[in-house]
This record gives structure tokens, sequence and C-alpha cells, in this order.
């Protein structure tokens, strides 16, 4: 039996009536038979269900919907950019009215020139208009050369705020009972993302082991993500003097990526913008408030987060969680 699953936009319309109706559903088909599950949005947002009452065929016309595509920005990524730049909107607004104020001096500099040139009378008042002209020209191309960079700079810190949110909306097992987003750790820890072979996941252990406490205090946390399929093999000393160690070393390696398709496509995306091989090892540390502080190809340097992150506890919590210390 072949089961074949489509979000479409389907019309539908009968015979006997005069009017259709667009909604959205999904198209199933089990051995070449067509099921419909259709559903409508009305007044109060009911789920209703296409049912043929009248005497004449149901007429149903599927079309594909459009997806959603991973570059359209949220509007949290909108409000976050305006946040960190609070003033851009106001420096763009004044860069459109000088190009819009400098454009229209330089037509009415074009026409004056004009009537000189044809005025002999005028020709006196040509090196001055002409002068004005190059100043309106001038002061056109400038601002509009700010308003691009500043147009570049903004696309450049919205598409990486937009992947930002993608990230924090990815799912983390904590344990066989919870499942949260990365989102959830805003505040509350310093998630330090691993991605390659299980090998490279394996040896990434083995080397925090020496830097375990210090990255417990420091709220950091680990998202091992095996590219190949195969599980993280940890072994944890089970011995009872090494029992409050080991159960730090579980604490700072606890977290499982969920739905490791979209982890798949988030990474595969960041490594081709940052032009890495698809097969590279990275890792990627967010800071307290779950932007990226800094990435890599490689192992991550324990010893750099342990020298430069400070404490969540003690006289430094809170104070530097938005700073968390240098970008790698």
């Amino acid at each position: 039996m072949s089961t074949v699953a489509q979000l479409a936009v389907v019309t539908t319309g009968c015979t006997n009536f005069r009017q259709t109706s667009k909604c959205l559903g999904f198209c199933f088909r089990i051995d070449g038979h067509a099921l419909t599950s259709v559903f409508t949005t009305t007044a109060i947002n009911r789920t209703a269900t296409l049912r043929n009452r009248a005497k004449g065929p149901l007429l149903v016309t599927c079309s594909a919907a459009k997806p959603s595509s991973s570059s359209d920005v949220s509007s949290s990524a909108r409000i976050r950019s305006e946040v960190l730049t609070p003033f851009r909107s106001v420096r763009m607004f004044f860069y459109i009215a000088f190009i819009a104020q400098a454009s229209l001096g330089g037509l009415i500099a074009i026409t004056q020139l004009i009537g000189a040139l044809a005025n002999p009378s005028r020709a006196d008042s040509v090196a001055d208009i002409a002068k004005g002209l190059g100043i309106d020209i001038g002061a056109a191309a400038l601002f509009a050369f700010l308003y691009y960079r500043e147009n570049k700079i903004k696309n450049a810190q919205m598409a990486k705020l937009s992947r930002e949110e993608n990230l924090s909306n990815l799912k983390l097992r904590v344990d066989e009972k919870k499942i949260i987003s990365v989102s959830d750790f805003r505040g509350l820890a310093r998630v330090v993302i691993l991605a390659g072979p299980s090998s490279f996941i394996k040896e990434a252990f083995e080397l925090s082991e020496a830097f375990t406490e210090q990255l417990v205090e420091r709220g950091v946390l680990v998202v091992p993500f095996c590219t190949d399929g195969n599980g993280p093999d940890f072994e944890f000393d089970e011995t009872e003097e090494m029992k409050q160690f080991t159960n730090k070393r579980r604490r700072l390696w606890q977290l499982v990526p969920v739905l490791t398709p979209e982890w798949s496509q988030w990474l595969d995306e960041q490594k081709k913008l940052a032009s890495v091989s698809p097969e590279s090892p990275v890792y990627l540390s967010l800071r307290m408030d779950g932007r990226v502080r800094g990435s890599g190809v490689g192992y991550p340097p324990w010893n750099a987060f342990v020298a430069q992150l400070p404490p969540v506890k003690g006289m430094w919590s809170g104070l530097l969680d938005g700073m968390d210390g240098r970008v790698l």
C-alpha cells in the first residue's frame, strides 16, 4: 500500500451550488484513491468537513501550496534588530530625504542650466549653475551610497538574527519526559553545539574532562549532534569516589537533539554560508542571551571558554551575562 500526503489549496464546487470555496487541506492518495481532509477558516475558526450532500458530483481541484521559506524574517527578529540598532530607521529616513532634496535641486539646476545656455544674456551664470548642479549630484550620490551601505548592513543583521531565531526553535531532550527549545535556555545557560561524526563527539567529550567543573560553574551545556547517524557513546566513571564529578559530567553532556532532520538542515545552511565543507566537524557557542558568540571548525576551545566566560554564580552573576567575554 502506497501513501502520499501533500499540503494543498483545495477548491471545491458542486453542480448544484453557485459558489466555490478555497481552503487549506491535506490530500492523501492510498492505492490510487484520493482522500481529502480540508480545513477552512471561518469567523470562529471552525474545522469544516466537505460532504457531498447534493445530488451532483463533488468537484475537487487541488493545487500545491507554496512552502514557507527559511529566509523569511520573523517579527521577533525584526524587533531584536530594532532594539540592537534603534536609530537605524531614523538614519535611513534622513538619507532618503536628503536624496530626494538633492535630486529635486539637481532637476531645478538642470532646467536653469538649459535656460542659461539658450539665453546668451545669462551666460555669466552658467558656471554658478553648473557648480550647484555638481554639488546636488554629489550629495545625491553620497547619500545614496550611505543608504545602500546601511541597508546592506541591516539585511545582514536581519539574516543573522533570523538564523539565530530558527536555531532557538530547535528542540532538545533534557530527560525522558522533558523536551524543550533552545530558546528556553536564555538567561539560564550557555549552550555549545557540537556537530560531527561520533568519533569527533567522543574525542571532544574526552578533551572536556579536565575543564568539567569550570564549565559547569559557567553554565555551559553541550549539545552533541552526530552527523553519521550513530549516537555518542559516553563512558562515565561510576566509582563511589568519583560520583560527584560524574554527576557534573552528566549534567554538562545531558542534552540530546530532537528532530534531527531540522538540526541537519540548519547546520548545513550555516556551513554553506560560512563556506565550510559539509563533512567538516564544527562547534557553535551561544551567549547567555541566546545569540551566537563564536563558532569554528574542529574541537571547541574548552580552555578559552573557562578563561573568558564569567561564572553564573557569585558577584559576577548577571553583570556580564550579555557580554560573555571576548568573541572567538
